[in-house]
C-alpha cells in the first residue's frame, strides 16, 4: 500500500527576517526541507505532497530534480488544517496511511518514520500520532493519557493545569492518518480560536469524538523538537547535525 506525507510548507517565516521561504532557508550549505524529504524517503515514504504558499514557485523550482515530489497551492495561509485541505484533491482517492510533517524540521530522523508507519501497518488506527519525552517540555503541547495509558487529548501549555504542565510526554506534530478518516475529518474542525484558523492539531479530537481510534506513540527523539523559527535557532540546529554525525 503506497505511503504519502504531505509536507506543509507555505509559510514565510516572518521571524527569519530573509524573502526566502522559509523552508528554503539554508542549514548546512542545504534548503531544510531537502532534510525533512530525506528523512521521508528513508523512513517509506514513496510520494510527497510539498504544500507551498508563499513564494510557492520558488519552492517548486528548488525541488524540480525531485520525482517523488509533487505540489498542492495553499492560496491563503489559514492555518495547518487549511494546509492539508489544500491537497484534498490528490489525497481523494488514498485509502492507505498519509503522514503530515511540518517542512520546517530539518532534525527530522528516518527512524521515527519508519516506526510510526510500521506501527500502522501492524494495527491500523485512525490517528497516530508521533510523540517524544522531553525534561522540559515548556511550551509545548501535553499528551494526556487515560489510567490505562490510552491517548486522551492534547493540551497546549498555556491552557494546562499545574498538574498537567508536568507530564513529559509532548506532542511532536508528526501525524498518521488514514486518509479517508482525515479527509472526512476535515470537514469538521473549524477556526474557533483567535487568529481564526483551521488547525491540523484539531483533527484526532474530531475522530476521537466520532469514537474512531487514536494513538499516540512516543518514538520521536527529543532531537527532533528542534525546529527553526529564527536566524539563531538555525546555528543551534547546524551544531546539532554537526554532532550527530561525530
Amino acid at each position: 500500500m503506497e505511503k504519502i506525507a504531505v509536507v506543509l510548507a507555505a509559510g514565510k517565516g516572518t521571524r527569519m527576517k530573509s524573502e526566502l521561504p522559509k523552508v528554503l532557508f539554508p542549514v548546512l550549505g542545504r534548503p531544510m526541507i531537502e532534510y525533512v524529504l530525506d528523512s521521508l524517503r528513508a523512513g517509506g515514504v514513496q510520494k510527497m505532497i510539498v504544500v507551498i504558499g508563499y513564494r510557492g514557485e520558488l519552492v517548486q523550482e528548488t525541488l524540480a530534480g525531485h520525482n517523488d515530489v509533487e505540489f498542492a497551492w495553499q492560496r491563503e495561509q489559514l492555518g495547518t488544517g487549511h494546509a492539508v485541505m489544500s491537497a484534498k484533491e490528490q489525497l481523494k482517492d488514498h485509502a492507505g496511511p498519509v503522514l503530515i510533517v511540518t517542512g520546517d524540521a530539518p532534525m527530522m530522523q528516518s527512524a521515527s518514520v519508519e516506526a510510526l508507519l510500521a506501527e500502522f501497518d501492524r494495527v491500523p488506527a485512525s490517528c497516530i500520532m508521533g510523540t517524544a519525552y522531553k525534561d522540559d517540555p515548556t511550551g509545548l503541547g501535553r499528551i494526556v493519557r487515560d489510567e490505562k495509558g490510552a491517548f486522551k487529548g492534547i493540551v497546549e501549555h498555556r491552557d494546562a493545569t499545574e498538574e498537567q504542565r508536568k507530564i513529559k510526554e509532548v506532542n511532536m506534530s508528526y501525524y498518521v492518518f488514514r486518509c479517508p478518516d482525515l479527509l472526512q475529518a476535515l470537514d469538521y474542525i473549524r477556526p474557533n480560536n483567535d487568529q481564526g484558523e483551521y488547525y491540523v492539531t484539531d483533527v484526532p479530537g474530531v475522530l476521537a469524538s466520532q469514537g474512531k481510534e487514536i494513538r499516540a506513540l512516543p518514538v520521536l527523539k527529543p532531537i527532533e523538537a528542534l525546529g527553526i523559527n529564527t536566524v539563531a535557532e538555525v546555528a543551534i540546529v547546524e551544531e546539532a547535525m554537526k554532532e550527530s554525525s561525530r
